[in-house]
């Protein structure tokens, strides 16, 4: 399944599931983002909110606390290894804009129709919490 996986897809939705049913959307229904899986199993994978605002500065460290942490709070991204073991791809995050995911194992059951890749976070009971949905995109 890794070589059917490898390669770069683009972020269609991220959808949350409330345990009472209620679907949210943290980035909004049109978030942008980039996931890369590499047939020799490194990963990446960035996720934003669609235009997200300018910070009034040309340093990518400038600008004001709030600011920076508007923007910090519309984006997500890691990097690291992934390995496929039937249903489930596992990420082994090396570093991740959230610092709690730094060199942890996130475990994502998924699902592949040929084209469309739906990576799930579930809940200790087993109850899907997150949905993305990703479909190819750029150069194969």
């Amino acid at each position: 399944m890794k070589r059917h996986i490898a390669g770069t897809w683009r972020l269609k939705t991220w959808r949350r599931l409330a345990a009472d049913g209620t679907v949210s959307y943290p980035f909004g229904e049109a978030p942008c983002g980039i996931l890369i899986y590499t047939r020799e199993g490194r990963m990446a994978v960035q996720m934003l909110t669609a235009g997200r605002p300018l910070i009034d500065t040309s340093d990518p460290l400038g600008g004001t606390v709030e600011a920076r942490a508007a923007a910090y709070s519309t984006c997500l991204a890691y990097f690291g290894r992934y390995e496929v073991d039937g249903e489930t791809v596992t990420h082994r995050v090396e570093a991740s804009a959230f610092p709690n995911w730094s060199n942890t194992v996130q475990a994502r059951p998924f699902v592949y129709d040929g084209r469309e890749l739906v990576l799930q976070v579930t809940a200790e009971d087993g109850r899907v919490t997150n949905e993305m949905v990703w479909e190819r995109g750029g150069a194969e």
